[in-house]
């Protein structure tokens, strides 16, 4: 693995609600207790249900969401509890790119003002230098000088999100925190985009923490892959041996749950049954052991930690050894 950009080490995110004077209230805990790491120049999937926590990750590492607890490294400075001006001085090396192309641009500001909002909050050369920045950018992400002039309302959801993409790009981040960036978009449109990011990252050396739910999208543009639930990671390994050995359940039932290209292929499936539990009240022991197919009694009683099962490979599962589920 590269050298560490980006060190995650037991990150909880817990949300307090309900509490008032009478009463004591309630937690959510949307992220409890995650530890990974991100290469330079690595990409990295995170892959989980709607409600998984994956979003808050996201923004926690960036610190646009307060952690509760642990520590997040990025280039050797812990920034949870770091001071505003110390963290804003970190900003240009720390981008996301978000989910939604339509409601993550202000509609009464042009492209050029949006691209450059960063290069001027970070006193980034003068007017000229700026605007010859922007057009700059728009290029590289497949749009014209010209689109600088123009407003939000005037582009498809592919341009509007190829411009939230030369934004984040635009004070050189070495990160960037990409949450599901191509999921409202049209499938010929995603593949557009992914191709972009693609090239992107091997041009300019990002490295990238990539949030999505469609599997051949993370297999195509990720190194590896962390696969999180109810707040939890399962399982993390490189993206081929993955897909290829899976080990826990949850792994299991997310890869047989996408379309197979050939419809007179048939193979054993792990369904997923019910609805992912609320984060309020966690099942005990293991958080995914209500809807597993391979229970068993002790798996409401342990944790299961991540537990190291190949090269680069951990898994969260009691009964990982003896599960042969890559077929």
């Amino acid at each position: 693995m590269a050298e560490p950009l980006l060190n995650v080490t037991d990150l909880k995110v817990h949300f307090p609600i309900g509490k008032t004077l009478f009463k004591p209230g309630v937690t959510i805990k949307a992220v409890d207790g995650v530890s990974f790491e991100v290469g330079r120049g690595e990409v990295l999937g995170l892959v989980g249900e709607s409600g998984s926590g994956k979003t808050t990750l996201g923004r926690a590492v960036l610190r646009l969401v307060q952690p509760t607890h642990g520590s997040v490294q990025f280039d050797g400075t812990e920034l949870v509890g770091l001071a505003a001006p110390q963290l804003k001085a970190l900003r240009s090396q720390m981008q996301i790119i978000f989910q939604d192309p339509y409601a993550s641009l202000n509609p009464r500001m042009s492209v050029g003002q949006i691209v450059g909002e960063a290069l001027l909050l970070h006193h980034i050369g003068n007017r000229a230098d700026r605007a010859d920045r922007v057009g700059d950018l728009l290029e590289k992400v497949g749009l014209p000088r010209s689109a600088a002039a123009r407003f939000p309302h005037e582009f498809s959801g592919g341009q509007r999100q190829r411009i939230g993409i030369a934004r984040a790009l635009a004070v050189n981040p070495q990160f960037v925190v990409a949450d599901e960036p191509v999921s409202a978009l049209d499938v010929s449109i995603q593949a557009q985009i992914i191709n972009l990011l693609q090239d992107l990252r091997q041009e300019l050396g990002l490295s990238l923490l990539f949030i999505g739910h469609d599997l051949s999208v993370i297999e195509f543009l990720c190194d590896r892959v962390v696969v999180m639930y109810l707040g939890k990671i399962m399982e993390t390994a490189t993206a081929a041996d993955l897909y290829a050995n899976p080990r826990h359940p949850y792994t299991r039932a997310l890869l047989d749950a996408a379309p197979v290209p050939d419809p007179r292929a048939r193979r054993q499936r792990i369904t997923l049954k019910g609805d992912l539990p609320s984060p309020i009240n966690p099942p005990s022991g293991c958080v995914f052991r209500t809807r597993c197919p391979f229970a068993i009694a002790a798996c409401a009683e342990v944790i299961p930690p991540l537990e190291t099962v190949g090269n680069r490979h951990q898994v969260a599962c009691i009964r990982a050894a003896e599960l042969n589920l890559s077929e």
